[in-house]
């Protein structure tokens, strides 16, 4: 566990797939106009997740689309719909959870493509806009509720739906809650503080209730704070930094690795999913090029709830 501290080894990333010319129309969006000051996208790419299949899923935020890359490196669409998909993750029954910006948390069928409605409202009051969400190893469900949150409105929040239907509001002063994941013993919830450049720890105490939350790690730079971020097997965490690349944090959160890009273009690594035959291949989704990126970890990634 001694670190202090340890010379940090640099892992670049290299260029996996990129999206096909027939899903790329520049344009505006009403998500884009606020989110990237009226600019022209052709996708912003988020939330990678793999299923028992080996296929990719992810997300393009402006236009509502799903997306799947197959074993095959095929890229098929699998549902466009009016809304703002952000965080995905995938139940071990092989149902698509989805954390929409717009439309809350939604379910989609992979076979069918169709989307179901999990929660829209919260106690019957609208989300602010929810962002990202981790499966614990029993089922239940963490998820953050993000919207335009930030140091002047420190009003996000930290949800837990569990497998009964039960809902509970864990944090609801959190200056911009983005990625989140779960401890390997589940024993702690580690969000992606945007705006405020840090990961808090959020121990959970045997009742499921949460005490001495706290900053695991503290970032400075970059464009953005941290977004993505997921355990290794070992405890360590992977952060996404904006502008930066992905930071490896061993257990005791110091910093041993940092992936990065050498391309100018891609400075928007946002959110990541482990993969391989090993569980070691790091996918990485690039959200403005439409890239998607890989680079190989030194740690296996956690077994999420989908693989179990």
């Amino acid at each position: 566990m001694f670190n202090p501290f340890q010379p940090l080894q640099m892992i670049k990333t290299e260029v996996f797939m990129s999206m096909p010319a027939k899903f790329r129309k520049k344009s505006r969006s009403a998500w884009s106009d606020p989110n990237r000051q009226h600019a022209e996208v052709e996708c912003f790419l988020e939330g990678p997740s793999f299923d028992r299949e080996g296929n990719l899923w992810f997300v393009d935020i402006p236009f509502g689309r799903i997306f799947r890359i197959t074993p095959k490196k095929e890229w098929e669409l699998v549902t466009q719909y009016d809304g703002w998909p952000n965080g995905l993750k995938i139940h071990k029954d092989g149902r698509i959870f989805i954390c929409d910006y717009k439309e809350g948390l939604l379910v989609l069928d992979p076979k069918t493509g169709k989307l179901e409605t999990v929660l829209r409202t919260a106690f019957s009051e609208g989300f602010k806009g929810l962002n990202d969400l981790h499966f614990a190893a029993n089922g239940d469900l963490y998820f953050t509720d993000q919207g335009q949150t930030g140091i002047a409105d420190p009003t996000g929040r930290v949800y837990r739906l569990d497998t009964k239907g039960r809902l509970d509001r864990l944090c609801d002063n959190v200056p911009s809650p983005n990625g989140i994941t779960l401890s390997t013993t589940d024993k702690h919830v580690y969000v992606g503080v945007t705006r405020s450049q840090q990961i808090w720890r959020l121990p959970l105490m045997a009742d499921g209730t949460i005490s001495k939350t706290g900053v695991a790690v503290q970032l400075s730079g970059g464009v953005g704070g941290p977004d993505g971020i997921e355990m290794d097997a070992e405890n360590g965490l992977l952060v996404c930094q904006l502008g930066v690349g992905i930071w490896r944090f061993d257990s005791n959160m110091l910093p041993t690795h940092l992936i990065y890009s050498e391309d100018h273009k891609h400075h928007h690594l946002a959110n990541i999913a482990c993969g391989g035959p090993d569980n070691k291949t790091l996918y990485i989704t690039e959200s403005l090029s439409g890239d998607i990126l890989v680079a190989q970890l030194p740690v296996a990634g956690k077994k999420l709830f989908a693989h179990q």
